[in-house]
């Protein structure tokens, strides 16, 4: 699949927070966050720090190469790094195509309504530059604060779209669900 958009686009700004490219800096919150079992409730397991460390190379590298991808996220305010959030083409064992949005935040940034925020960013800068004409969202079916960040942002959820995920070696962690969002219904809101 050809990538969209190749601008160069190194950070997005919203009234809060920051996206940008990763920093040493970042690494050991990143890696605090993958091992902490609460934040990866969802996932297979959680992350140790040379796992955590070779995602945020892989995030960084794409955002050299596209200009767009997994951003890291900090609080403008402090500068504190909070997470990620961004656009990435959707996984090959995933059954449907397209471009994906999705976050990540550390549990200290839970609550604050940042999800949203920089979900909403992504969105803007993936209809507005990349000129997607939907943008997907996939998360485990018992994950309902992401599928609740999915609904405030204007996606929608078909229960057709659901699936099992066979990465996931736990039978309650299979079960995925997909959000999507059209360029008009965003155009719309």
């Amino acid at each position: 699949m050809a990538e969209p958009g190749s601008a160069p686009r190194s950070e997005l700004r919203t009234p809060r927070l920051t996206l940008r490219g990763w920093r040493e800096s970042d690494l050991a919150p990143w890696s605090a966050m993958n091992a902490d079992p609460e934040v990866r409730a969802y996932f297979p397991d959680v992350l140790t720090r040379e796992r955590s460390e070779a995602s945020a190379a892989r995030f960084q590298a794409a955002l050299d190469r596209r200009g767009w991808g997994w951003w890291a996220v900090e609080v403008r305010a402090t500068g504190e790094f909070i997470g990620f959030t961004g656009l990435d083409s959707l996984d090959e064992d995933v059954p449907f195509t397209g471009v994906e949005a999705g976050w990540r935040l550390s549990r200290r940034a839970w609550g604050h309504g940042y999800a949203t925020e920089a979900a909403e960013a992504a969105l803007s800068f993936g209809f507005e530059t990349l000129a997607l004409p939907e943008i997907l969202a996939v998360t485990c079916a018992a994950n309902l604060r992401s599928q609740a960040v999915m609904r405030r942002i204007g996606m929608r959820h078909d229960p057709a779209d659901v699936f099992d995920d066979p990465a996931f070696p736990e039978v309650s962690l299979r079960r995925q669900v997909v959000y999507r969002i059209s360029a008009e219904r965003q155009a719309g809101r």
